[in-house]
């Protein structure tokens, strides 16, 4: 007799990808499409997407009429999710911001997603608060014998930047000694909060006579 149409037929390989059986499953996620494997889904147990693609009665979850499983969260933040579980590696684009990955990894509770997406945000944080670096400049005056020495004694990361001629002010008998403006510049670290390191002691000294002029 002629074979009759039941299971015993071949699968056609135009099957949809929901179909029992079919290692591959589609995702409505608001209205974006994204087909991956249930193997990819699975990679967390604990995870929603494990839940669902298990069927777990628990879920309430219902399918459009393409039999794609309906989530309704933002589309644009689901694929670092969706490649994290494929590849394991938390991949963004620049635009994205990291606070909307963690609300969803936070949402399909994966919790070693969550752990990364946080550092991330705490790294980030922390180059941002470095911010731009500040210097501080003073100006220090010293006659012209005193010079080397103190472009020598400089130390706690002063740097020296500009001579400033000023002639001789002082005359010592017969000599005139030639006077300078100094200017000097440290970075403001973060650590110090604004509070600036005292200058070395020749440099106070300098530094006081600079004030007398």
């Amino acid at each position: 007799g002629t074979p009759s149409s039941g299971s015993s037929l071949p699968r056609l390989p135009s099957e949809p990808v929901d179909k029992p059986g079919s290692r591959w499953v589609r995702l409505n996620v608001g209205g974006t499409y994204f087909v991956t494997t249930k193997q990819t889904l699975c990679r967390d147990p604990k995870s929603f997407l494990f839940r669902l693609c298990q069927e777990d009665p628990d879920l309430d979850s219902d399918k459009d009429d393409t039999g794609a499983y309906l989530i309704d969260r933002d589309p644009t933040y689901f694929g670092p999710i969706l490649n994290y579980l494929r590849h394991g590696k938390l991949i963004m684009d620049k635009n994205l911001a990291e606070e909307g990955v963690l609300e969803e990894a936070e949402f399909y509770n994966i919790a070693s997603l969550v752990r990364l997406v946080k550092e991330r945000i705490r790294d980030n944080e922390n180059r941002t608060s470095q911010g731009p670096v500040k210097h501080v400049y003073r100006v220090l005056q010293c006659q012209e014998e005193e010079l080397t020495q103190m472009v020598s004694t400089m130390s706690d990361g002063w740097k020296f930047e500009q001579l400033i001629s000023i002639g001789s002010s002082y005359n010592y008998g017969s000599e005139d000694q030639a006077e300078f403006l100094c200017v000097v510049s440290r970075e403001l670290n973060n650590s110090t909060n604004g509070i600036v390191i005292e200058p070395t002691e020749k440099a106070k000294i300098l530094q006081e006579r600079g004030s007398r002029m």
